[in-house]
């Protein structure tokens, strides 16, 4: 049996004595706790919050919009490139930079009378609206006859002697005629150009004449003396800045300038004796008129300068009847210009358009012109 009786809890664990004490270090020094280890601990990086992000956004967009700029211009300019080329390949038979709109007569028939259009300043250009007209009737057969537009108040000397060049050279060699429709304004370089119709008509309200020759020249030396700029130039000759709007005009050089504008005013009344075939058996008629004098159309009758008055209905019936064919044996057609892609993107080429750089150059240029004056240019023929 055992010593202990039931349910009885067992005894505590026997106690022991303490033991000794713990000697103490001997030293004199006392030894510190080992110190845990140092790591170096870089600043707190500071956070750019909401701004720095719209910064980064900011940069990223124009970065791509810039790309997306880049692509579509280099897309822009492959695509006008091709056109050009295509463009080309298409002239190679025949003159397709001009368009035809039908603007009267029979719309079934094969044969046209041409309404070539000469309006605003006229600036010589070889590769302009004009000279693509001529050139489509030049290398289409099926015109028979052309009625000249001129709505013009003039321009260059060699602008509009260039033009009537064209036109004679197109009538020679298509043995074709042509009747002139007069606009608005058909003045001094707009007349000069229609001495190669047949016939000359002119509406009732049109203005007409101005038979002269102008040079523009300026002197601002007063001025450039008042904000006091002086002009120092190197010429080889003493003659060389005659014309110059930094110094007075000699009197020698007016003479020089006066000989240049008699010579080409000697050449404008020898192309309207050709025109005109009357005045070159009455040349003092034509020396009373060509004074620089603007005429209305009844006294543009009267003094011969026109032959009728009438609008450009009338002139595209009267050549049709010149060319012998009946009314419903013709359209009328008229030619717009056909731009390239290009040339439609930067409105480089259209036909109608205010003073451009390069008419303000030539207007600034001294040089001789069949201008009138009183007429502001407000658009610009190529």
């Amino acid at each position: 049996m055992s010593e202990h009786p039931p349910n009885t809890p067992p005894s505590d664990p026997p106690q022991f004595p303490p033991g000794p004490p713990r000697p103490r270090p001997t030293t004199g020094h006392h030894t510190p706790p080992p110190c845990p280890p140092q790591y170096y601990q870089q600043p707190p990086v500071r956070s750019g919050g909401c701004a720095r992000f719209f910064l980064y956004g900011f940069v990223a967009i124009i970065v791509l919009g810039m790309v997306g700029i880049t692509t579509l211009l280099g897309g822009f300019l492959l695509y006008g490139v091709a056109q050009q080329a295509l463009d080309q390949l298409a002239a190679e038979t025949q003159e397709r930079t001009v368009t035809e709109r039908i603007i009267g007569g029979n719309r079934e028939a094969k044969n046209k009378v041409a309404v070539i259009t000469i309006e605003g300043m006229i600036i010589s250009n070889a590769d302009g609206h004009v000279a693509r007209q001529i050139r489509r009737v030049v290398s289409d057969d099926d015109v028979k006859a052309v009625v000249l537009r001129v709505n013009s108040p003039g321009g260059t000397m060699s602008g509009s002697d260039y033009y009537l060049y064209l036109l004679k050279q197109m009538k020679s060699k298509r043995n074709i005629p042509v009747v002139v429709s007069m606009g608005p304004t058909a003045t001094s370089g707009g007349y000069y150009v229609s001495m190669v119709g047949d016939e000359i008509y002119a509406e009732p309200s049109t203005m007409t004449g101005s038979i002269g020759v102008i040079a523009s020249l300026f002197d601002a030396s007063e001025l450039l003396k008042t904000i006091g700029v002086e002009m120092n130039p190197i010429v080889s000759g003493p003659h060389k800045t005659m014309g110059s709007f930094t110094r007075p005009m000699t009197e020698e050089e007016r003479a020089m300038f006066q000989h240049l504008i008699n010579d080409n005013f000697d050449r404008f009344k020898a192309v309207i004796r050709e025109g005109r075939r009357h005045f070159a058996n009455n040349p003092e008629e034509l020396d009373a008129v060509a004074t620089g004098q603007i005429f209305t159309a009844n006294d543009a009758v009267v003094n011969r300068l026109i032959d009728k008055i009438g609008f450009i209905d009338d002139a595209a019936e009267r050549v049709g009847s010149m060319a012998g064919m009946a009314e419903r044996d013709y359209k009328v057609i008229q030619y717009r210009p056909k731009l390239s892609f290009m040339e439609t993107l930067l409105e480089s080429r259209a036909p109608n358009r205010l003073v451009s750089g390069k008419t303000l150059f030539d207007l600034t240029t001294p040089q001789v012109y069949l201008l009138c004056p009183q007429t502001i240019p407000i658009h610009e023929m190529e």
